[in-house]
C-alpha cells in the first residue's frame, strides 16, 4: 500500500502507453479541430466566450482559434503554443503548423504501435526534416533585384495569404493594399507605423489606405480647423488644475473672498502652464490626458490646435511618426523634441470626423482604414490583413519565395521519399512517415475544398516527378493546376517555420512516457 501513496491525494500519472495515447489523442483532436481552416475553400469558426458579454469572434485564423481555447491536454498545449510562435513570427501558416504536427504524431502513432522505439522515429523525422528544408532551398526563387518582379511576388504572396481569409473576395484589392504599406516601410519588420482603423459602415471594397497618420479624435470648438507646417508637442500631463482638487485637505478660510483667491491662484498656475508650452512656438499640442475648458480657451486664443484624450496608442504611434516625443514638463524647451508635419486637418469617415495628419517626418508610416458590415467582420479583416503585412514585411527581408497550392509539400515529399529508400534501419519508416504526413497538407486543401483528394493527389504525385515541375491543386477549377500560371506564391520563410516548428514540436510530444497532473490546492470551506 505504502509504494502508491508517493503523490498526494488527488495527483493521478499516466504512465508509458497510457500517457502516449493521451497525448497522441489529444494533439489530432486539436489538429482536427483547425483542419478544416485551411486553404482557399477553408471555414470560419465561431467562437463564444462565456464570460460577461459574450463576446463574438468569428475567425480564420490558426492562432486566434487556439488561442481562445481552455486546453486541459497537455500535449495540445504544445500545439497552441506553437501556433502562437508562428503567428508571433512570421504569422501566416499558423495553421498549417498544427496541422502538420499533428499529421506527424498520427503517423508517428501507427509506429510506435509496430514496436518501434520514440527515439528511432525521431531521428528519422530529424533527418527527414533537413532533407525537406534542402529540397525547398534548391527550387527557391529570388527576384529581389528585379524591383517590377519582386513587386509581383509580393502581390502574389499577399493574394495567397489573403485567398484563405474573410477578404477573399477582394483580394486583389486588399494584396495592393498591404504590399504599398509595407513598400513604404523600406524593409523594417516593425509593423508600428502601418496603423489600422477599423470604421463600421460602407463594405470591405471601400477601405483604403492613407499616407500619413489618422488620428481618432475630434477638433475641439473655437479651434483652428487646417494648419499648414504643423508643429506638434506630444505630451502626457494633466491639464485640469483650475479648481481646487486637493481631495480630503481642508482648507479654512475665513471668506469667500479667500476661497475666490485660492482659485484664482490655481488659474494662474494653469494659466502658466499653458505659456510654458505656448513658449515652444508650436501649433498643435496633443494631450493624453483631458484638458479642461480654461487651458482650452487659452490655446484657442493663441490659435493653437489642442487634442485631448488621445489614446496612448495613438499618441506613442504620433510622436514616432512626427519624430517628436513624448513630454511630461515644460521648462526647458529646447530639450524636448518636437513633431513636424506639413498639414493637420478634419476628414470625414463614413460619420465620425478624424484628423488627418499628412507629410509626416517618418515616410514609412501610413495608415489603413478598415471599413466593414459589422465590428466582427472588421475584426477579422484586420487580423487577416495583419496576416498578409507580417508575411510581406518578412519577405521584403527575405525575398526567396516558393509556388503554393501544396506545391512545396509535394516536392519535399518527394525528395524525403528518395532518402528513405537510401536510408538503411528502422529510421527509413520513420522518413517515409515523415513524408506521408507532408502530403496530408495537399489533401487537406483538396478535402475542404470538397473534391477527391486521394485521385487528386495521386495525379499531382505522378506529375512531380517529371523536371522541374510546377503542379499544385487549383481549388477553384477543382483539378491539378499550373501554380506559376496561376501565380500562387508562398515566402520560404513561412514554409521553413511551418515544417521546422512542427516536427520540434511532434517530437517533443513524442518524447513523453509519463504524465503527472499535481493535485489541487483545496478551497477550506469557509461556512
Amino acid at each position: 500500500m505504502a509504494i502508491d501513496r508517493i503523490f498526494k491525494d488527488e495527483a493521478s500519472e499516466e504512465k508509458g502507453e497510457r500517457a502516449r495515447m493521451a497525448s497522441f489523442v489529444g494533439a489530432m483532436a486539436i489538429a482536427d479541430l483547425v483542419k478544416t481552416t485551411l486553404g482557399p475553400k477553408g471555414m470560419d469558426k465561431i467562437l463564444q466566450s462565456t464570460g460577461r458579454g459574450r463576446e463574438v469572434t468569428v475567425t480564420n485564423d490558426g492562432a486566434t482559434i487556439l488561442k481562445s481555447l481552455h486546453i486541459d491536454n497537455p500535449a495540445a498545449k504544445v500545439l497552441v503554443d506553437i501556433s502562437k510562435v508562428q503567428d508571433d513570427e512570421v504569422g501566416d501558416g499558423t495553421t498549417s503548423v498544427v496541422v502538420l504536427a499533428g499529421e506527424l504524431l498520427r503517423e508517428a502513432e501507427k509506429l510506435v504501435a509496430a514496436k518501434i522505439h520514440p527515439m528511432t522515429i525521431i531521428s528519422g523525422f530529424r533527418m527527414a526534416a533537413e532533407c525537406a528544408r534542402n529540397a525547398l532551398l534548391v527550387k527557391v526563387v529570388d527576384n529581389k533585384d528585379d524591383s517590377e518582379k519582386f513587386r509581383s511576388d509580393l502581390l502574389n504572396i499577399a493574394m495567397t495569404t489573403l485567398s484563405s481569409k474573410i477578404l477573399s473576395q477582394d483580394k486583389e484589392h486588399f494584396a495592393s493594399l498591404a504590399v504599398d504599406a509595407v513598400m513604404r516601410l523600406k524593409g523594417s519588420t516593425n509593423l508600428e507605423s502601418i496603423q489600422i482603423i477599423k470604421k463600421p459602415g460602407g463594405s470591405l471594397k471601400d477601405s483604403f489606405l492613407d499616407e500619413g497618420f489618422i488620428l481618432d479624435k475630434k477638433i475641439g470648438i473655437g479651434q483652428p480647423k487646417r494648419i499648414e507646417n504643423a508643429k506638434i508637442l506630444v505630451a502626457n500631463t494633466a491639464m485640469d488644475t483650475d479648481k481646487v482638487k486637493i481631495y480630503g485637505a481642508r482648507v479654512r478660510v475665513d471668506s469667500m473672498a479667500r476661497v475666490a483667491q485660492i482659485e484664482t491662484a490655481e488659474k494662474e498656475k494653469m494659466r502658466e502652464k499653458v505659456q510654458k508650452i505656448i513658449g515652444h512656438g508650436i501649433n498643435c499640442f496633443v494631450n493624453r490626458q483631458l484638458i479642461y475648458n480654461f487651458p482650452e480657451e487659452l490655446f484657442a486664443d493663441a490659435g493653437i490646435l489642442a487634442i485631448e484624450h488621445a489614446d496612448f496608442d495613438g499618441i506613442e504611434r504620433l510622436a514616432l511618426v512626427t519624430g517628436g516625443e513624448i513630454a511630461s514638463t515644460f521648462d526647458n524647451p529646447e530639450s524636448v523634441k518636437l513633431g513636424q508635419c506639413d498639414l493637420i486637418e478634419e476628414i470625414m469617415i463614413g460619420e465620425d470626423k478624424l484628423i488627418h495628419f499628412s507629410g509626416v517626418a517618418m515616410g514609412q508610416a501610413c495608415t489603413i482604414v478598415l471599413r466593414g458590415a459589422s465590428h466582427h467582420v472588421l475584426d477579422e479583416a484586420e487580423r487577416s490583413l495583419h496576416d498578409a503585412l507580417c508575411v510581406l514585411s518578412q519577405t521584403v527581408n527575405d525575398s526567396r519565395v516558393l509556388l503554393g497550392g501544396g506545391w512545396p509539400e509535394m516536392v519535399m515529399a518527394k525528395e524525403v521519399d528518395a532518402l528513405a529508400k537510401k536510408t538503411p534501419g528502422k529510421r527509413s519508416l520513420a522518413i517515409e512517415a515523415f513524408s506521408r504526413a507532408l502530403l496530408a497538407i495537399p489533401t487537406i486543401i483538396a478535402d475542404n475544398a470538397g473534391l477527391d483528394s486521394a485521385e487528386l493527389i495521386s495525379q499531382l504525385r505522378a506529375e512531380h516527378q517529371k523536371e522541374g515541375c510546377t503542379a499544385g491543386i487549383d481549388v477553384i477549377s477543382g483539378s491539378v493546376g499550373d501554380m506559376a500560371e496561376r501565380g500562387i506564391c508562398e515566402a520560404f520563410k513561412v514554409k521553413q517555420a511551418v515544417l521546422l516548428s512542427s516536427t520540434e514540436a511532434a517530437e517533443m510530444i513524442l518524447r513523453v512516457d509519463e504524465i503527472i497532473t499535481c493535485a489541487p490546492r483545496r478551497r477550506e470551506d469557509r461556512m
